[in-house]
């Protein structure tokens, strides 16, 4: 009975540790997998194309705008938008906003190389729900889902 005990003891703690090496090596691609399900990337041309094509794209970026980069959570409101702006000054309709006050981060549930860390930071300004930085030619965007769903919600109550 030993043996036999003791054969079935080695078989399980064997398995545990292949489990346990699998889980570290998968777990990570899993986690990303999932993550990235729920998001949808896009690169166009020009600011007329990106809005031409996804209903999403904020009104307020300019047809003219170049080399878009956009990423967007399918499941919320968190988006990331990077493009190109021939003026380098912001889009008609947005605001300059002073730097020290509000939350400007952009949401965590996003991530792309060619959305800078810490570019958030440096908020310019404000397009509808987005906020914005401009450095030179470039405008980096980013709205975060539960601040939007928040603002939202305030404008819909009565006064």
């Amino acid at each position: 009975m030993n043996g036999i005990a003791g054969k079935i003891a080695i078989g399980l703690v064997g398995t545990g540790m292949a489990a346990a090496v699998a889980t570290v090596a998968v777990g990570p691609r899993v986690a990303e997998w999932y993550d990235g399900r729920h998001q949808e990337q896009a690169t166009y041309a020009s600011g007329s194309e990106a809005k031409a094509d996804r209903r999403s794209m904020p009104t307020w970026l300019p047809d003219n705008a170049s080399s878009v980069r956009y990423l967007m959570s399918t499941t919320g409101d968190d988006r990331l938008l990077r493009a190109t702006v021939p003026e380098g000054r912001l889009p008609a309709g947005c605001t300059t906003t002073a730097t020290a006050k509000g939350n400007h981060l952009a949401p965590v549930t996003l991530k792309a190389g060619w959305f800078p860390e810490g570019i958030t930071s440096k908020v310019t300004g404000s397009c509808g729900h987005y906020k914005v930085t401009l450095n030179g030619n470039q405008l980096y965007a980013w709205q975060d889902g539960a601040a939007v769903q928040a603002a939202l919600r305030a404008e819909r109550l009565p006064r």
